[in-house]
């Protein structure tokens, strides 16, 4: 860690990727881990709240046409297969992470780019492919608010949380990977952080931090 890259928790975000009900345990895109760290990311929710941080949920929605789908997955989505579908309750925030039993996406307007708030400092981003900051409005968002430290949890970290934390880096954010509320994270994938100067901890650890903001 040097003084480019240490975290500044006043200025932080807490980003979550891809944490809806479809890729949870025995649902249509069952992503192995992450439901299993849904408690850490209820702590750092509560920890964020409290601390008044910006928060923000990135999700996929797939047209049930398959136009807007990955062409790794478009096919098996054109042959039927709903998963994260536009519309569905598969597609919605995990129970765990909303603000209240009562929050819905709005769909058609998270696909046409808009910021939805759920909560004063608490937002959605729909992105259409891996990474958080390809084709959306994160970018603006961020620096509009100050802020220079992002926070990431979220699902699976080969894939979403991975490409966005190098996009956050290439941006020249600061960026925080909180190590047991991420699934599929592996050695060779801490060391690829650790080498872009990524402050690797643990959700306990972060609380910590964030717990020394009063």
């Amino acid at each position: 860690m040097n003084r480019y890259t240490e975290p500044d928790y006043k200025s932080a975000a807490l980003i979550t990727i891809d944490i809806q009900s479809d890729t949870l345990d025995g649902q249509p895109l069952e992503v192995p881990g992450t439901s299993a760290i849904l408690p850490k990311m209820c702590i750092l929710l509560g920890e964020a709240r409290r601390a008044r941080l910006h928060i923000i949920h990135i999700v996929r929605i797939y047209k049930r046409d398959g136009s807007n789908v990955d062409l790794c997955r478009r096919g098996f989505v054109e042959e039927g297969n709903a998963i994260l579908a536009k519309d569905s309750p598969g597609c919605e925030l995990a129970d765990e992470l909303r603000p209240s039993s009562e929050t819905k996406l709005n769909f058609d307007f998270l696909l046409d780019g808009g910021i939805q708030e759920l909560q004063p400092k608490e937002m959605v981003i729909y992105k259409p492919r891996w990474g958080a900051f390809y084709e959306t409005p994160l970018h603006d968002y961020l620096k509009k608010q100050n802020i220079s430290t992002l926070i990431f949890t979220g699902c699976n970290f080969p894939n979403c949380p991975r490409t966005s934390i190098y996009e956050a880096s290439e941006r020249d954010f600061r960026v925080v990977l909180v190590t047991d509320a991420v699934s599929g994270l592996y050695q060779q994938g801490i060391k690829e952080m650790k080498n872009i100067g990524v402050t690797l901890l643990t959700t306990q650890e972060l609380v910590n931090e964030l717990r020394k903001l009063n």
